[in-house]
This record gives C-alpha cells, sequence and structure tokens, in this order.
C-alpha cells in the first residue's frame, strides 16, 4: 500500500497482477479503479514526492517509473533477478538520501546463490542508475521502514524453514550499508546453521555478521512494519513499531495471524513485544493474515491477503 499526493491509496495485487488505485475522501474509499494490468506479480510501491504524480512499482524481474494521470507509458529503470522462491520486490525511498531501494528475496529456502543479487537490499539513484548492494545476508526482507527518531532503516527477515517449531527465530534488523546479516549459514543471533553448513572453521564463520535487533517466534512470517506516529496516537505508542505477523504455514501449532506491538525506548532499544490486534486465528481456523501496516492521516491502515480486504484502525484518542 501508498498513499499520493493527493490522499489516494494505491495497493499492488500480486497475484491477479493488477495496481489499483483506491480513490479517497475524507478517509473512506469511494471508488477503486485497476490502472496498471497483467504485471508480473506486482509488489513494491513507492512516490518521488520530488515529482508530483511520479509512481514506482516493482513486478518480480524489474522496476518501473510512471508519470499518473498522462500518456507517460512507463519506462524500465532497472532489470531484477526472478524465479525460484520469494518474488516480492519491496521500493522506498531513503529519508535522506533519496535513492530508492529494493529488497530481493532468496531464490530457495538455504542455498550459496549463484545470483549475487538475491537475498539483498539494493539501492540506486531515482533514475536507476548507480545500482548497488546495500546489505547481505537476508533471506527474506519483505518490507523496510526508516526510524523518525534517528532516520536508520529497520527491516523485516523471515527466517529459514525446516529446522522444527522453534527454530530459527525470525527477525528485525537494522539495516546498515555494507553490512551482511548472515543467512545463508548464520541465524538469529550470530549461529551458525550446521544443519546446511558443514564446513569446519577456525574462526566463527558468523563472528562478523550483524545480530538482529529483535528476535521473534519461529514462522511468525513478519511482514509489514511501521513506527507508531505521533499525530492521533496515544504519547505511550510514540515511535514504537507496529508489525504484522503474517503466520505459518508449516508449525505443529499455527502462530502468528496478527499485529504486534514492539515497544522500544526513547534511544530506539527494544524493551518487549505484546500483542496489539489478534483474533484472526480462532483455534486452527485461520480467518485472515495481515501484511502491510501504513499509518496515514491519523489512520492505521492493515492488508490482509487472505481475507482480500484492508482495515483502518483509528486510536481512541483520536
Amino acid at each position: 500500500m501508498a498513499f499520493d499526493g493527493s490522499g489516494n491509496m494505491w495497493v499492488s495485487r500480486t497475484s491477479a497482477g493488477v495496481i489499483t488505485q483506491l480513490e479517497m475522501k475524507d478517509g473512506r474509499v469511494i471508488a477503486q479503479h485497476d490502472i496498471f494490468r497483467n504485471l508480473r506479480k506486482p509488489h513494491g510501491l513507492a512516490f518521488d514526492y520530488r515529482t508530483p504524480g511520479l509512481l514506482y512499482f516493482a513486478e518480480e524481474n524489474k522496476i518501473t517509473r510512471v508519470t499518473l494521470n498522462s500518456d507517460d507509458p512507463g519506462q524500465k529503470i532497472a532489470d531484477l533477478p526472478s524465479g525460484g522462491g520469494h518474488f516480492t520486490r519491496t521500493l522506498g525511498f531513503g529519508p535522506e538520501d533519496l535513492r530508492l531501494y529494493v529488497s530481493i528475496g532468496s531464490s530457495c529456502n538455504v542455498c550459496n546463490e549463484g545470483d549475487l543479487r538475491r537475498a539483498a537490499v539494493y539501492s540506486m539513484n531515482p533514475d536507476g542508475s548507480d545500482f548497488k548492494k546495500f546489505a547481505s545476508g537476508l533471506r527474506n526482507t519483505v518490507f523496510f521502514t526508516w526510524s523518525y527518531v534517528d532516520g536508520r532503516m529497520w527491516g523485516t527477515d523471515m527466517g529459514r524453514d525446516n529446522l522444527g517449531d522453534n527454530l530459527p527465530p525470525e527477525e528485525i534488523n537494522i539495516l546498515a550499508e555494507g553490512k551482511d546479516y548472515g543467512w545463508p549459514i548464520c541465524y538469529g543471533n550470530k549461529v551458525n546453521d550446521r544443519n546446511f553448513d558443514k564446513n569446519q572453521y577456525i574462526r566463527d564463520p558468523c563472528q562478523d555478521s550483524e545480530a538482529p535487533k529483535v528476535e521473534m517466534p519461529a514462522h511468525s512470517a513478519p511482514l509489514g512494519l511501521a513506527f507508531v506516529p505521533e499525530e492521533g496516537w496515544p504519547e505511550d505508542y510514540w515511535h514504537d513499531l507496529i508489525v504484522a505477523f503474517h503466520g505459518s504455514w508449516n508449525r505443529s501449532d499455527p502462530t502468528g495471524y496478527k499485529l504486534v506491538r514492539v515497544k522500544l525506548d526513547s534511544k530506539g532499544n527494544f524493551e518487549e513485544f505484546e500483542d496489539f490486534i489478534t483474533g484472526w486465528l480462532q483455534g486452527n481456523t485461520v480467518l485472515g493474515r495481515p501484511v502491510d501496516v501504513v499509518f496515514y492521516n491519523r489512520g492505521l491502515y492493515v492488508s490482509d491477503d487472505k481475507s482480500g480486504v484492508i482495515y483502518k484502525i483509528t486510536s481512541v484518542d483520536n
């Protein structure tokens, strides 16, 4: 989900191959328009607010920018690797350097990638030039955002499968240029994945990898994350994170299927996390799977790709 300068929401409908505009008025949808069709698993959406009406969108294999409400046919600015697993490609403009960032998941559960563009975050100029690696060792960082407090980039990352119900932990990482976050040979707090990595070492192979900022229950599938703004929300929530747990598909007892509040102190250090909204999992029955979370104009918008709906949450203080 992304909002344009006129307050309309744009939504990528990945399975349908469509990008839809939701025309908004007074916080409500008054019309729905499928603007771009026949796309290849569209996912990432980003607006360059320095150029009004300029939309960037990522399909599995490329990034395109197009001027809305014009006869602009769109321009491909970057090719992306495709095939295998993890086809989402998320986009976002850095708040300080104004570069465009794209996350590219791994092609597998756990493997040594042949294409080093996989399992990494890249950045580029708005025209696609100077395409370069930003951070690596990220199995599947589907969503990322930047802190209001210190401008650092935070991203969720989903751990590998087939290590049992409780390993490896899911992660929230603070993403920094040139850093490696361990995958495929390390997970969690610099733990060597001996199930996959059979090499013998003199030196700890995970020593120079980055530990996660927050560890979360395995198989929760953390996706969208957003910092709580000050406007419209209780002071106790300011600058905490809301994270969408999409939910497990390969765990004995299902877990996830909820929104979680990650409580941070005034310096952005992790304190604890607690349930924020639950109810999508009733026993073993799944009613919904939250994906993206976006704060906009005093509301929190949450997409659900099982029920095919978008929810709007407001604070009682609004």
